[in-house]
């Protein structure tokens, strides 16, 4: 099979007949998430768990198996090493990547360097860190069963040799502005798929890539639009409409299929954040009411942010960062612990602390039961 060669950007041959409709519906439901999004206080603490579970699943998409309360867990110290730590610690990088992409993105645009950063916390210290992590390939890849030869491949990614102008086109496509944002960054997530410049990790890079081109281009008020939960669903879809391009040029095919998750995408998450605001209003009410305490919001984002946590990290967090002493927080989890908010699952023993969550908020996020009460 010979290599993939990549269209020229932007494209001139879209059907925007086909596609104006669905661009329309698209448009209007990012916007209504938007919308939540900017009505949002905190939006990094209270959609924190959105991310985690984003994390989550677009890693499961390239094989990895753990769920938000696993990862949640072990960040808690309650996961031991072996294969099941690994596929967390692919997890909780790659949510570090997209932490750190947001950061960027607040006084730089996306750039090369930025992915190849990003790429290299992504393989830090996981499998893969063998396929030179932030470096773009200088040889040929391929993807096919495995063991399979460049001639019994399914995809032949561009010659090494062509790659670093691939990149750099690339790259001056995301400072153009298109016909429409959505329209484009359906665009630059299979151009960058199909470009694959790293030996691993291509997948997950080119799903950071949607929301930070959507804020960079200020679709979006905050770089927190997620997209793994309709590509897990229809992985074989994502697959065939990414292929599709390269063996047929349908690029039409995969512009609707593209637009189409992220018009339903958009309303799942708009029904999730309506979900956590109010979820989190009513828990600023409870708690207050509860503790009685001048601390009671604090206690409030800190189980937002960490759902799970060792009671160590929460007394010492809120002494360092509200000057709250050490003896006080201890009283306010039990408070809420007996009025059912928290729930133990691993008791204090001498030294070692205990391990608490707010099973409420991560049940929600992970829209399913999982903790007996």
């Amino acid at each position: 099979m010979t290599p993939h060669q990549p269209d020229s950007l932007p494209l001139d041959n879209l059907d925007y007949r086909q596609l104006f409709s669905l661009v329309g519906e698209a448009n209007a439901e990012l916007a209504r998430y938007d919308g939540l999004l900017q009505g949002i206080p905190n939006p990094a603490v209270m959609l924190s768990p959105l991310t985690t579970q984003e994390a989550v699943l677009s890693s499961k998409i390239e094989g990895t198996q753990a769920t938000v309360d696993e990862v949640l867990e072990q960040e808690a110290g309650l996961t031991k090493e072996g294969e099941k730590f690994k596929d967390i610690q692919e997890i909780s990088n790659y949510r570090t990547a997209l932490f750190q992409a947001s950061e960027h993105l607040k006084d730089y645009p996306i750039r090369l360097s930025l992915i190849r950063e990003l790429h290299g916390i992504l393989l830090n210290s996981v499998r893969g860190q063998n396929k030179s992590p932030g470096d773009f390939r200088n040889d040929q890849n391929w993807i096919g069963r495995a063991g399979c030869t460049v001639e019994q491949a399914t995809f032949v990614p561009p010659s090494p040799l062509a790659l670093a102008q691939h990149l750099e086109d690339w790259e001056r496509y995301l400072d153009f502005d298109d016909s429409d944002f959505l329209l484009q960054v359906a665009v630059v997530h299979a151009q960058f798929e199909l470009l694959h410049p790293f030996k691993d990790g291509n997948g997950r890079i080119g799903r950071i890539l949607i929301p930070l081109f959507l804020y960079q281009k200020k679709a979006l008020s905050q770089p927190m639009f997620y997209l793994s939960e309709y590509l897990e669903a229809h992985r074989d879809e994502y697959y065939q409409r990414l292929q599709a391009i390269s063996t047929e040029g349908d690029w039409n095919g995969w512009i609707a299929f593209f637009l189409k998750a992220i018009t339903l995408q958009a309303r799942e998450n708009s029904l999730r954040v309506k979900a956590i605001m109010a979820l989190y209003e009513q828990m600023k009410h409870r708690i207050h009411d509860i503790t009685h305490s001048q601390y009671s919001v604090h206690l409030l984002d800190a189980l937002f942010s960490r759902p799970i946590f060792k009671t160590t990290d929460v007394i010492q967090q809120f002494e360092s960062a509200y000057g709250i002493h050490p003896k006080t927080t201890p009283g306010l989890l039990r408070q809420l612990k007996e009025a059912g908010i928290l729930l133990e699952i691993k008791p204090g023993s001498g030294r070692r602390a205990a391990v608490l969550c707010f099973p409420e908020l991560l049940e929600l996020a992970e829209g399913r039961a999982i903790f007996e009460r």
